[in-house]
C-alpha cells in the first residue's frame, strides 16, 4: 500500500480517533495505529450515510427490546 503523508498528519486527525481530510477522497483510511484496523474519513460524503445507517440500527434494536 502506498504510504500517504496527509494520513499520519495529526492535524488530520481529531481526538486521535476520528480522520478529518477534505483533501483525501477515499472513504475508509487506515488507522494511524495500523494493527487497530481502518476508520472512516469523516468529512467524506458518504461516512454521514454509513454513520446514520448504524446510528439508526442501533435505535431500532433499543426500541424493538423495549416493547
Amino acid at each position: 500500500m502506498k504510504k500517504n503523508i496527509e494520513e499520519e498528519n495529526a492535524e488530520n486527525w481529531k481526538r486521535r480517533v476520528f480522520y478529518f481530510n477534505k483533501n483525501d477522497h477515499r472513504l475508509i483510511v487506515p488507522k494511524r495505529v495500523k494493527i487497530l484496523s481502518w476508520t472512516l474519513n469523516v468529512v467524506h460524503p458518504l461516512s454521514y450515510i454509513i454513520i446514520g445507517l448504524i446510528f439508526t440500527f442501533v435505535f431500532y434494536q433499543f426500541y424493538q427490546h423495549s416493547i
